[in-house]
């Protein structure tokens, strides 16, 4: 992974090369607890060993009984579910890769009807084998089975921890199960077992994807300016204190448009917390260009913005024309189209002084992929101990989860009780 953290500098809000000198002390101390926290393997730092601590055979053998299977259904939701979703739009493969991650019930219908079912992998995941959503969904999907004379058994693929339903569920029915990773939250877990399934199902090469990951990780050292990942954590955090409440993260390819929810989950649902943490903003470039890049360049100075791309990828040549005005685009590419679009907007943001960084891989595969992956989740871990979070916890989503779960019946929860009072002012 390469970092370009130079246009980060001197803009508004005003970040110099000088500040994050100051600030490089501060890096040091918390790679060195990152460091210890890592080799006792305490929860969320056990995320950064799981280059090393993942076991692709076991992947392997979990989905080796399902031969060549159409397409492949994720039931998660969060964590649970996004890293597959990056993984398998970035990888590609044969198998068409689909989530159930949420429960609108038109979505959830509509999604049954169109797949086919004797031809898809489903694949479950829960730490606690009780999440709401994923298990309301696990259900529809069996029920779908069923109706389609689908032994829904033959087909299903668990990730789940040592106890709960899933793993009764799993035992019962002699299900392939695999473990969630011990000291790991979900949405620090693309590169376990948690995601990696769907990947070996759709040919991916696993080892390659865990050996760019164990490359960044070896890329970790005690200054931003050695490391790209420390350099992108301690930046964002940086500018976070100065003023800018968001990152805009912009990718130059669609095949990376999931990453961009990706990760917005890891950066909000890390830092967003005592007040302090940057609001993660989705963009796909060229498109968003041409909606979301005014208000970047033109609005409010509290942005930055991430813009990230492979340095090779496929190209497509564009045909000549005879159309006046367009003889310059004959000729040419898309790749280089793409090219020239992206060094545009990121000189355009530097003119109009608003921060940004380059983030590049080599190429969209699975070394590129795990460099980045790991490297943002390393920048997060560093942007939390900067800034005094506990990053690998998620309070405010559990409040929200015990208000649900007492509103439909399961349990008494205080938080529930919240509900009525809501404050209304009605406009009809």
């Amino acid at each position: 992974m390469h970092v370009d953290i130079g246009n980060a500098l001197g803009g508004e809000p005003r970040l110099t090369r000088g500040s994050l000198e100051r600030l490089d002390d501060r890096v040091a101390d918390a790679h060195d607890r990152i460091e210890r926290g890592r080799a006792d393997a305490d929860h969320g730092y056990a995320a950064l060993n799981l280059p090393d601590t993942v076991d692709p055979a076991a992947v392997h053998a979990a989905v080796d009984r399902f031969d060549d299977p159409e397409a492949v259904l994720t039931v998660g939701i969060g964590g649970s579910a996004l890293g597959a979703a990056t993984l398998a739009e970035a990888l590609g493969g044969a198998v068409d890769h689909h989530v159930l991650d949420n429960v609108d019930p038109a979505a959830v219908t509509a999604l049954l009807d169109s797949l086919p079912l004797a031809d898809t992998v489903v694949h479950v995941v829960s730490r606690s084998g009780t999440t709401a959503e994923t298990l309301s969904n696990f259900l529809l999907v069996r029920e779908a089975m069923d109706r389609a004379g689908v032994d829904w058994a033959e087909r299903t693929l668990v990730t789940t921890g040592p106890d709960g339903n899933l793993r009764a569920l799993a035992d019962r029915h002699d299900l392939p199960a695999l473990d969630v990773p011990a000291g790991v939250p979900g949405r620090f877990s693309a590169l376990s077992t948690v995601a990696l399934p769907v990947a070996a199902i759709a040919g991916a090469d696993l080892d390659a994807l865990l050996a760019g990951a164990r490359d960044e990780a070896d890329r970790l050292v005690g200054s931003l300016f050695e490391s790209p990942a420390y350099a992108y954590g301690a930046t964002c955090y940086a500018l976070e204190r100065r003023g800018a409440g968001v990152n805009a993260v912009m990718p130059y390819a669609e095949s990376l448009e999931s990453f961009a929810e990706w990760f917005a989950q890891l950066w909000a649902e890390s830092l967003g917390k005592d007040a302090v943490g940057q609001t993660p903003a989705r963009a796909l470039g060229a498109t968003d260009q041409h909606s979301q890049l005014q208000l970047y360049r033109a609005g409010p100075r509290d942005k930055l913005v991430t813009l990230v791309r492979p340095r090779e990828r496929p190209d497509a040549p564009i045909p000549e024309t005879e159309l006046d005005g367009l003889s310059y685009l004959g000729g040419g590419s898309l790749g280089k189209l793409l090219d020239a679009e992206f060094r545009a907007t990121e000189a355009s943001l530097a003119a109009a002084d608003c921060p940004n960084v380059r983030i590049e891989i080599d190429r969209v595969d699975e070394r590129g992929l795990g460099e980045l992956l790991y490297g943002m989740e390393a920048a997060c871990v560093m942007y939390g101990e900067l800034a005094g979070v506990e990053t690998f916890t998620q309070p405010a989503v559990e409040w929200g989860k015990r208000a649900a779960r007492g509103l439909l019946g399961g349990g008494d929860f205080e938080e529930a009780e919240a509900v009525g009072a809501k404050r209304r002012l009605i406009v009809e």
